[in-house]
C-alpha cells in the first residue's frame, strides 16, 4: 500500500509564539493561516517543499493524523478488519473523499483519497 503522511495536528494556546517558532526557529513556510486571535489553525511546512504539513490548531480538540492514499477503497477494506472505523469512505463537502478510524490510544487517523 502507498500510504503519506499528509499531515499532522498539533494544538496550541498561542498562535503567535507558535507560528513564530515553526515560522522563525524552524524555517518553515506558512502554508494558511485562517481564523482570529485564539481560534487562529496555522498550517506550517519545510519552506519551497511540497509534502507533509503540520497544522496549529486550538487546544482542546482531539489529536489526529491526516494520511493520503490513492485507491481509498483499498485502503479501507484493509484497514476496517483491523483498526476501529469511525467513519466509511465518504465524498466530504469540502471536495475530498475520506474515511477514519481510531488507533489504539483513541487517536483519530484520516486517510485522503489522492487524487
Amino acid at each position: 500500500m502507498d500510504i503519506r503522511i499528509r499531515a499532522s495536528f498539533l494544538p496550541h494556546d498561542d498562535p503567535e509564539a507558535s507560528l513564530a517558532f515553526y515560522r522563525d526557529v524552524l524555517g518553515f513556510e506558512v502554508r494558511g493561516d485562517v481564523g482570529r486571535g485564539g481560534m487562529r489553525r496555522i498550517t506550517v511546512g519545510p519552506a519551497g517543499r511540497a509534502g507533509p504539513s503540520v497544522v496549529l490548531r486550538p487546544a482542546g480538540g482531539d489529536p489526529e493524523l491526516l494520511l493520503a492514499a490513492p485507491g481509498l477503497d483499498a485502503v479501507f477494506e484493509w484497514l476496517q478488519s483491523r483498526a476501529e472505523v469511525i467513519q466509511e469512505p465518504i465524498e466530504q463537502p469540502y471536495g475530498m473523499r475520506d474515511c477514519a478510524f481510531l488507533d489504539p490510544a483513541g487517536n483519530t487517523i484520516r486517510v485522503q483519497e489522492l487524487r
